[in-house]
């Protein structure tokens, strides 16, 4: 048996001590590939699959998929709003709730697959033509109390897109799906 963290398959999302071309670059793409990846990760899996949970007590494997979809509804308009206010304040929302709603539960993925489609061609549109200094504007978070840019929330959604990819593609490989 692995050592592996079933809660933090890749890690957790450590920021760079520098945002380089070549980090923010790689991150644009994650970002842009994600809706493939995803679908990859779900390709072929029956409705006990996708009804399984990736760990004991964890999300299924249905669950993460809708769940990414709405974290990165919530990531596109928090962009947005950084980018056309001064250090909005964000609102938060409660995922544990929203992954226990019959759509997260229940709902077929084709649906929330292309909507990732659709969702992150326009999310990258808008990221690929940011310039250096919108990339250090600012939301405040006040769940966390804290004041994040968009550079180091790059980071946090690139990572949150492997993170939950590997959630699924590691259950498939334990279980030998």
């Amino acid at each position: 048996m692995s050592n592996e963290d079933l809660r933090y398959p890749i890690g957790k999302y450590l920021p760079p001590a520098d945002f380089t071309k070549e980090v923010m670059e790689n991150w644009l793409a994650i970002i842009a590939a994600l809706p493939t990846q995803l679908e990859l990760a779900v390709k072929n899996l029956n409705d006990d699959q996708l009804d399984t949970p990736y760990r004991d007590g964890g999300w299924t494997v249905r669950q993460v998929v809708h769940h990414v979809a709405d974290s990165h509804m919530n990531a596109y308009i928090r962009f947005k709003l950084a980018l056309t206010e001064e250090n909005p304040t964000i609102k938060p929302y409660l995922e544990e709730r929203w992954a226990e709603l019959a759509d997260s539960k229940y709902g077929t993925l084709e649906d929330t697959l292309v909507l990732l489609k659709v969702l992150h061609s326009k999310w990258s549109h808008v990221l690929q033509n940011m310039s250096d200094d919108e990339w250090d504007r600012t939301f405040s978070h006040p769940q966390y109390n804290r004041t994040t840019s968009l550079k180091f929330n790059l980071g946090l959604y690139a990572w949150h897109s492997q993170h939950h990819t590997a959630h699924i593609t590691h259950l498939r490989s334990r279980k030998g799906w």
